[in-house]
């Protein structure tokens, strides 16, 4: 898979609290907020109206509602905006799962992508190297299945001998998969396999050494290019007052125990993204503050993506232009409560920024 992508014109996303993460004050739930067909619904509606090119649909298992399922549905109730749909590797047969990604696509008339997650199955745990080698395998096959091509794999963890099923996705392709891993497993398989690498909130210098790092991986191992994708949360008020406000507000509620109860609820509490989140969150200021414009007080209370971009709408815009100005050029956004901050990043970001969707920017050359 090669990019054609811009550089210069960066895919934005936003995301859809399918694993009941959506708060008016973090570690406070909120029934209203609960994840349900209407209220994720409301969000990604919400998002496809504001102009936004994509939004992410994750995957839990005790969190929330099905992906797979609410991916079927709000295909059929969105206009322009893809579905980034996060699927676990290791769940379903490989089969079953192309056939259900194709039929997925097609309801939206063309408009999936793919998040690859390679987190332990509920109820299984494998250590890192052989859980990455299933995402591996997994990854290779599917993407045979959905670029229409026959499986004949005797691997470690897919033994397949199958034709491709007769759906098909709108391109007759693979959407691009994204995929995200700090371990030395989880970049190798990134490198060889994934189209767009995502990354958690960190300091500028930071991604973009992330992003030299992969750069040189993915090109000296497999003659490869990537697309970077940052995963951040958002923050956006007409002033930056107002915005810090605003940060405080949302954690005011929150007690350590709580937070720590909702962080270990997800099933990648233990990888290395999350321990660089921690340290993020550890080095930063007394007020939360990493760095300019990048706050982590949201990591008190998630396991994931532990920092938001905070401020007026030009600090929120010069920030994100900073991140691509190191090779960012995907931006998967969200912020508490998901419609309110999707509404104001619509209103604030969006129009400061040249945008549009990857997936018509990819070629497949396999």
């Amino acid at each position: 898979m090669s990019s054609i992508t811009d550089p210069n014109v960066p895919e934005v996303s936003w995301f859809s609290a399918l694993c009941d993460d959506d708060y008016e004050f973090l570690g406070v739930p909120n029934p209203e907020l609960q994840s349900s067909w209407p209220h994720c619904r409301n969000i990604v509606q919400a998002a496809d109206r504001g102009g936004f090119d994509n939004v992410l649909l994750p995957s839990g298992y005790q969190l929330g509602i099905d992906s797979t399922a609410f991916a079927a549905a709000i295909g059929t109730h969105t206009e322009q905006i893809h579905h980034l749909l996060a699927v676990r590797m290791g769940e379903m047969w490989l089969p079953q799962l192309a056939r259900q990604l194709a039929s997925v696509d097609q309801f939206s008339g063309g408009r999936l992508n793919i998040n690859i997650i390679s987190s332990d199955i509920p109820g299984e745990a494998l250590d890192s190297a052989p859980r990455y080698q299933r995402t591996r395998e997994w990854m290779q096959t599917l993407r045979a299945l959905l670029d229409r091509k026959p499986v004949d794999i005797d691997g470690e963890f897919v033994k397949l001998h199958v034709e491709p099923p007769r759906a098909a996705t709108v391109s007759g392709t693979c959407p691009p998969f994204y995929f995200g891993g700090f371990s030395p497993a989880a970049k190798d398989v990134a490198a060889a396999e994934a189209d767009v690498f995502l990354t958690w909130p960190d300091t500028v210098a930071s991604v973009g050494g992330t992003v030299d790092e992969m750069t040189a991986l993915a090109k000296e191992r497999y003659d490869r290019e990537l697309i970077y994708g940052l995963r951040a949360h958002m923050i956006v008020r007409e002033t930056e007052a107002e915005a810090k406000a605003a940060a405080e507000r949302l954690v005011s509620k929150l007690d350590a125990d709580t937070g720590e109860q909702i962080r270990n609820k997800s099933l990648d509490t233990q990888s290395a993204g999350v321990a660089r989140q921690n340290e993020l969150r550890d080095a930063a200021s007394d007020d939360g503050f990493a760095e300019e414009a990048l706050w982590t007080g949201v990591g008190r209370a998630r396991s994931g993506a532990g920092a938001a971009i905070v401020g007026d709408p030009d600090q929120v815009v010069a920030k994100l232009k900073a991140y691509q100005a190191v090779g960012v050029g995907a931006f998967i956004l969200s912020g508490y409560t998901h419609q309110a901050e999707c509404d104001l990043v619509a209103e604030h970001v969006l129009p400061a920024i040249e945008h549009a969707p990857i997936k018509p920017r990819f070629t497949s050359d396999l």
